[in-house]
């Protein structure tokens, strides 16, 4: 629990952020936190690959800003 509770630290974003906005995601499972490989955007209600444009299908608990930015 001691991970689960430390990257939920790391991710701190709160609300939602701009539509235009590309962040890293933590998504969550029956076996845990994981963060995606690719940032994301959250627009109309949606989470969405940022380069592809595809809808993510994973349960998105939390944001930041990329840590690397493009």
């Amino acid at each position: 629990m001691a991970t689960r509770e430390r990257r939920l630290a790391e991710f701190n974003g709160q609300g939602d952020p701009q539509p235009d906005q590309e962040v890293e995601v933590l998504c969550e499972d029956h076996s845990g936190t994981y963060q995606l490989p690719f940032t994301c955007r959250f627009d109309h209600g949606q989470w969405l690959n940022a380069e592809s444009g595809s809808i993510v299908e994973a349960r998105v608990i939390r944001w930041r800003p990329p840590k690397y930015p493009r």
